[in-house]
């Protein structure tokens, strides 16, 4: 079973994701640094659920590339 996560930190990650694309990464420790260099004014629980929901993303972003990255096409 997952865990459930509230509207707020879905939106909020997928904002920043979208927002800096490039500074979030496969590892909880980095992007809670980077919400915390932000300085986005959340309290520390708040933080460290978008930076586990951010991580998360990423991982499934990166699974679903290389899944596609696998699939060869039928046009021989």
């Amino acid at each position: 079973m997952g865990k459930v996560r509230t509207e707020l930190v879905k939106r909020v990650a997928i904002e920043l994701i979208g927002k800096y694309p490039k500074s979030f990464n496969t590892e909880f420790d980095h992007n809670k640094k980077f919400l915390t260099e932000l300085n986005i004014g959340v309290s520390k629980k708040l933080k460290n659920k978008v930076a586990g929901y951010a991580t998360r993303v990423v991982k499934s972003d990166l699974m679903a590339v290389d899944v596609e990255g696998e699939v060869e096409p039928d046009n021989i």
